[in-house]
């Protein structure tokens, strides 16, 4: 009787684990691209990111800026290599559900002002602090481009 007992737990434990897991893999990716240089991964980040929605149109995006990473959101910021306004491309992501978010904390230590910053902008007291809460609190994978 024991064993019988002992099987139908395992069984249990087994079927359980196997709907969690299905249930985990069903819903949609949630990714945070994190960018704390513009220069380096502007246009390379927004890049990664269209070319994800193209692929995965139902994946959640959150861009979220900090340090010289924040300059991507700025009213006339350009790729200074092949001369790329970013504003136009971060709206047409911004039309696809991306949201990009610029940490407040550089605001201060830059001595910037919100309204520096293209409307697509929303702010977060932290850079760094929104990037671990996504990961760990709200299951985002993590993407630095």
């Amino acid at each position: 009787m024991n064993k019988l007992i002992h099987l139908i737990f395992i069984a249990m434990l087994v079927f359980g684990l196997g709907s969690i897991a299905n249930a985990q893999s069903s819903g949609s990716t949630k990714v945070v691209y994190h960018i704390d240089d513009a220069e380096s991964q502007g246009l390379k980040g927004l890049r990664n990111i269209r070319n994800h929605l193209d692929t995965s149109p139902e994946t959640t995006i959150i861009v979220v800026t900090h340090a010289n990473g924040v300059d991507l959101l700025m009213e006339g910021a350009k790729d200074k290599k092949n001369n790329v306004e970013y504003a136009p491309l971060v709206g047409a992501l911004k039309s696809r559900g991306v949201k990009f978010e610029v940490c407040e904390i550089t605001l201060k230590n830059r001595n910037l002002k919100k309204d520096q910053f293209t409307m697509d902008a929303d702010f977060t007291p932290s850079g760094v602090v929104r990037v671990a809460d996504l990961q760990y609190k709200d299951g985002f994978a993590y993407i630095k481009p």
